[in-house]
């Protein structure tokens, strides 16, 4: 059997969008079809039936009501599905036979746009990447819903690296590449790491430069992109994403008016690792914003502020023209209480000027939409009259900058009604006065109303039928409802129009006038507000340029005034930025441990590093001593030093630092079956292979995942090669105690130790960090704070004293030389004299440098207890 012409129509339009679910519009409904109907009725949870289309059995489908799509939309997209929204382009009663339908819009995880399915202070990014030879990449970024879009190219021996940091930063919600990037191996891992990012492969034609630059000209036909296209791994990336959002969106993106172009050179330098490891916008425990550096100094009061303050926390200044100028900013709104709370106060009223402006230019805004946009703009007057008090450069440059916006003031004020509804189509979207033809219909439709109010009961006298009721419904308009035992008074002139089980309906020549009146009156009043509306929202759309401006700098007075606000409530003080790379920080505390220990919670600590006689720290303790609070301490607040932030510390010089590394603490990486000492090694390379002398690196514990000679080898060899070959400012905590033998020998390295106060057997570590080595790792009062129990503490006791006991032995057997290598020379020379060939062989078979120091011991224990039998 032949499938039925509307199912072939389904299948046709189907094939445009092989990869997403299609929602086919039929009435009041969207339904689905096929394999498309089991996938969403199992992942939306909705029914799955069966419809007749030609075939021999019914084909599987579901649906979803029009009014609650978004809903279902929006469960969709985070589940990382596609959706291709086909809508009838044709009014059904003016058709004869099947109506003409097409896909609308596809709508992807990186192209959302609704309000509803997006978080107020995080972009929603969508990034583009060719590779335009080996060594040059070019990268396009966008955020559809707020019209950002930018470019920038990586080029070099580590641009790969370089990319795949960038694009861990943005963490984007979608990706499109070429199949021939997506097979490299480092490209796939690192979007195997980000969870929340699909990938969209794209044939290779959309990244070829012709097409892509002839793209780009075309839409930013009135703009100068001549930088962009001079560069060819910038148009292709540009291209290609603009290509892909033009297909996917169906219409044309006004609010898309500019291309950025940066370099990620021009800020801070802040790796993968780093990021996770110092949690600068995610915790470690559970990758929520609690617990993070953004959780402490984000106190912005509007969206757009929230997300500029999440950037520059990501992408940290290195210019000190710059820190200064918006350290400036921030002193002086810490400084004046007034200043600052009239900012704060007005900002409390703003809306997401960016989204808002976004979806008029796109054409989903409705009347609520503009109605917020009106309540935003009505405050930016308040902001530019507090602002004319501002005395630092940059607040002051702002202010001069700032577009009250008062022409688009006046027309949402003229047009717009107090209480719009949502959908566009229900009437009452303006307001009275704003066109004379509104409010003739209006009235027409009102008076036609009052008649019908005043209807009922003069039938009730004319009839006298006390039961008749006047009712509506769309099927068959106004009517006169007269129960079945009334029928008897039912006047000649009543006209029957619906029978029903127990009463007759029924309308009169008055009446139907009367409806033709009214109906004619909200028909044509309904379609008249939506056009002018229209009008209205697109007169804004043309303001698009003007309104991103003024929002851009809402956002960063935003983003200054919750970095003065913190720093204000929490006694922070104002960093020195400095040329001479030297980081004085006095009395350092972190930002994040201080507040959630609260007030006087937490031991504050001194740093001192350089780059001559003071350039690496080596901090031994014990494990539970702070040594990794006090690292990552250090590093966020040089982070925030050169993000334009105050600091928590009495004192910090701060000198500039082009990259932060940070390798702490151990885990292992299931997905590409690397063990936690693989990760150690991987993560130590990445600092090696990138740090500069104008490089900050914080490394805790390294090489526990291999045996005690290894370990503290490698981490010996690391310590040498950052002091010697790299020379850059380095903090390095680690438990092999022994490496602080190596001050003096190595004369930029200083020894730190994390203080521990001895009472007895009792042990208080005091999160001091002094000008000191540690004797020993204090595992067992470790293991005591963490609730072992009282057996397996007592036994390891004891097994400490052995251990200790076999070291002082070995240390006399060795004659001073502390080696296991060297006693087992010597013990090997005294039975040489004794002719013992066959112990002689045992120990040449020895593989020392795999052995533990508790294996040499114990083996040294046995030759010891073999020459005394002897």
């Amino acid at each position: 059997m032949a499938l039925t012409p509307m199912m072939q129509q389904y299948l046709e339009i189907k094939r445009q969008a092989p990869d997403a679910i299609l929602f086919f519009r039929l009435g009041d409904f969207y339904e689905m079809f096929f394999e498309d109907a089991k996938l969403a009725s199992r992942e939306l949870e909705i029914t799955l039936t069966g419809r007749e289309a030609g075939e021999p059995e019914r084909i599987p489908m579901c649906g979803v009501p029009f009014h609650a799509a978004e809903n279902y939309i929006s469960k969709l997209i985070e589940k990382g599905y596609k959706v291709a929204i086909c809508e009838q382009v044709e009014d059904a009663k003016a058709t004869k036979g099947l109506v003409r339908r097409e896909i609308i819009r596809v709508v992807t995880p990186g192209t959302v746009i609704e309000g509803s399915m997006l978080q107020e202070k995080d972009n929603n990014y969508l990034v583009a990447v060719s590779e335009l030879k080996p060594n040059q990449y070019g990268m396009a970024v966008t955020d559809l819903s707020t019209g950002l879009f930018q470019a920038a190219e990586m080029a070099g021996p580590w641009a790969l690296d370089s990319l795949l940091d960038e694009i861990a930063r943005l963490s984007p919600r979608e990706c499109i590449l070429p199949e021939a990037l997506r097979q490299q191996g480092k490209v796939a891992d690192t979007l195997r790491s980000l969870p929340s990012t699909i990938l969209t492969i794209l044939p290779e034609e959309y990244f070829a430069l012709e097409s892509a630059s002839q793209v780009l000209q075309e839409h930013f036909s009135s703009t100068d992109i001549s930088a962009c296209l001079a560069n060819a791994a910038l148009s292709t990336a540009a291209g290609s994403l603009l290509q892909y959002l033009l297909e996917t969106q169906k219409r044309q993106l006004t609010h898309i008016t500019e291309i950025t172009t940066y370099s990620p050179k021009a800020f801070m330098i802040l790796d993968t690792i780093a990021r996770r490891n110092l949690e600068i916008s995610k915790s470690l425990r559970d990758g929520e914003k609690k617990g993070s550096l953004l959780w402490v100094l984000d106190v912005t009061k509007t969206a757009m502020g929230g997300r500029l303050l999440k950037s520059w926390l990501e992408q940290p200044l290195i210019d000190p023209a710059k820190i200064e100028e918006r350290l400036d900013a921030v002193e002086e709104l810490v400084n004046s209480l007034l200043l600052r709370q009239e900012v704060s106060e007005s900002l409390k009223h703003i809306y997401d000027l960016e989204r808002l402006t976004a979806r008029a230019a796109y054409g989903t805004a409705n009347g609520r939409d503009l109605l917020a946009l009106l309540s935003s703009l009505q405050k930016l007057p308040i902001i530019d009259q507090t602002l004319q008090n501002a005395r630092s450069s940059l607040l002051q440059r702002m202010r001069g900058e700032f577009d009250t916006l008062e022409d688009i003031q006046q027309l949402l004020i003229s047009a717009l009604a107090e209480n719009p509804p949502v959908s566009l189509r229900d009437g009452g979207l303006l307001k009275e006065g704003f066109h004379p033809e509104v409010d003739q219909l209006r009235t027409a439709a009102r008076d036609g109303k009052a008649w019908l109010a005043g209807l009922e009961a003069r039938e009730k006298e004319r009839t006298g039928i006390k039961s008749l009721k006047v009712g509506f419904n769309k099927v068959f308009g106004y009517y006169l409802e007269v129960t079945r035992s009334n029928l008897n008074l039912v006047p000649e002139y009543y006209q029957r129009r619906q029978t029903l089980a127990n009463a007759e309906r029924f309308i009169t020549p008055e009446l139907k006038e009367y409806e033709s009146l009214i109906l004619g009156a909200e028909d044509r009043l309904v379609e008249l507000e939506y056009n002018l509306f229209v009008e209205v929202r697109n007169q804004v759309a043309a303001e698009v340029s003007r309104i991103r401006r003024t929002a851009s700098l809402v956002a960063q007075v935003d983003a200054i005034v919750s970095l003065a606000e913190v720093a204000a409530r929490q006694g922070y003080s104002r960093p020195q930025i400095c040329h001479d790379g030297i980081i004085d920080i006095k009395e350092g505390r972190h930002p994040v441990v201080e507040l959630t220990l609260g007030p006087g919670g937490f031991v504050p600590n001194d740093t001192y590093l350089d780059h001559q006689t003071e350039r690496l720290g080596l901090i031994t303790g014990p494990n539970m001593g702070g040594k990794s609070t006090y690292q990552r301490q250090v590093a966020l607040l040089v982070l925030m030093a050169q993000v334009g932030s105050f600091v928590p510390a009495t004192f910090a010089n701060i000198g500039i630092v082009d990259r932060i590394f940070a390798r702490v603490g151990a885990s292992d990486d299931l997905t590409s079956g690397q063990s936690t000492f693989m990760v150690e090694m991987f993560e130590t390379k990445q600092i090696l292979d990138h740090a500069t002398p104008k490089s900050l690196v914080i490394i805790d514990e390294l090489g526990r995942g291999t045996s005690n000679l290894e370990g503290m080898a490698i981490a010996q060899a690391v310590i040498e090669f950052l002091h010697n070959q790299l020379g850059c400012r380095t903090l390095f905590s680690t438990h092999y105690h022994e490496l602080a033998e190596l001050e003096g020998i190595l004369p930029g390295l200083t020894n730190y130790a994390t203080a521990v106060k001895e009472k007895g057997n009792d042990v208080a570590f005091l999160r001091k960090v002094v000008r000191s080595k540690a004797s020993k790792s204090y595992g067992v009062h470790c293991a005591k704070l963490a609730g072992l129990p009282g057996k397996i503490l007592q036994r390891a006791s004891e097994l400490v004293s052995q251990l200790e006991h076999h070291q002082q032995a070995t240390r006399e057997v060795v004659a001073g030389k502390g080696q296991v290598a060297v006693a087992a020379e010597e013990q090997l020379a005294i039975f040489s004299e004794k002719h013992s060939d066959e112990l002689i062989e045992e120990i040449l078979a020895l593989n020392i440098s795999n052995m533990t120091p508790l294996e040499g011991l114990t083996y040294l224990d046995k030759i010891q207890k073999r020459l005394r039998e002897n």
